[in-house]
């Protein structure tokens, strides 16, 4: 997922743990009045820098005993290296996603979200939005309604509607299949969610679901019971750069058999806050 919501254009800068990357950020781009008598005024853009640290790393070790590998008719070795590099994804998005917990810009999280209107609902830590999927009661409002909100926020920070993502929990997943988008003209599909099990684009909004998310079980710093975050934002909030720097298998000086071990090192970084809602979300049923 990670190479979906984010930029990853520094990738190939990267080789080994405590890599250090230079991204130069974006500037803003002063616009002037033109007068048809006037001189043309002349500006430097400079932007910002920030640094990539690749300060983390994961890494497996397994063994192949020799008995074992005569004794099966499979390729082991391979199996369990297909296995191991599914387990890294997993382990590296739960960082990541943990990891930009709180990361937001100020006014695009909170009670009070809104660079604009300072009125958004966000939902806090104890106080969260509880959503359902429709006919909310009291106290409850559609997921359909957070999706807007943090559209709103973003809009409201002049973010790019091209190229807009929200990462959310599976049980929201289901709510959205649950409401008035199961129509097909709703979401723009050209069959229902119900029937192909595409969330699709929502408001502009590409939408993923993730079980890694962080949770009370993870982060109760964040989190009280059956809280989760909901994601919303743009590429080029946070960069990603991640490489496989080792594979290598070898002969185990302790006993007969095969080693193989690899390390995956990355780092991430938001680098633009105003790019990144976060809204805190509770299941209403």
């Amino acid at each position: 997922m990670l190479a979906a919501i984010s930029n990853t254009d520094y990738e190939g800068e990267i080789a080994n743990m405590g890599d250090r990357v230079k991204i130069r950020t974006k500037p803003t781009i002063q616009i002037r009045d033109y007068l048809a008598d006037g001189l043309l005024g002349l500006d430097r853009p400079s932007g910002n820098s920030v640094e990539l640290y690749i300060g983390n790393g994961k890494y497996f070790s397994l063994i192949l005993d020799d008995v074992m590998e005569v004794q099966s008719d499979l390729n082991i070795l391979s199996m369990w290296s297909d296995d191991a590099a599914q387990q890294l994804k997993i382990t590296v998005d739960r960082d990541v996603l943990g990891g930009i917990v709180g990361g937001a810009n100020a006014k695009n999280k909170g009670a009070t979200a809104g660079n604009i209107s300072g009125n958004i609902n966000l939902g806090i830590k104890g106080t969260p939005i509880t959503t359902v999927g429709r006919n909310p009661t009291a106290g409850q409002v559609e997921i359909i309604d957070v999706l807007l909100r943090l559209g709103q926020c973003l809009d409201e920070m002049n973010i790019p509607e091209v190229g807009r993502w929200v990462v959310m929990p599976s049980w929201a997943g289901r709510q959205i299949k649950q409401s008035e988008l199961r129509q097909a003209y709703l979401s723009g599909d050209p069959v229902s969610m119900l029937r192909n099990g595409r969330l699709g684009e929502v408001d502009r909004f590409t939408i993923y679901i993730s079980n890694l998310l962080p949770s009370s079980a993870t982060d109760a710093t964040n989190f009280a019971a059956g809280e989760a975050p909901v994601y919303a934002g743009h590429a080029h909030a946070l960069t990603f750069a991640s490489q496989i720097s080792k594979v290598e298998t070898l002969r185990s000086e302790l006993t007969f058999g095969q080693i193989l071990r690899g390390l995956q090192v990355y780092g991430y970084q938001i680098v633009d806050n105003t790019a990144l809602c976060q809204a805190q979300v509770i299941s209403g049923g």
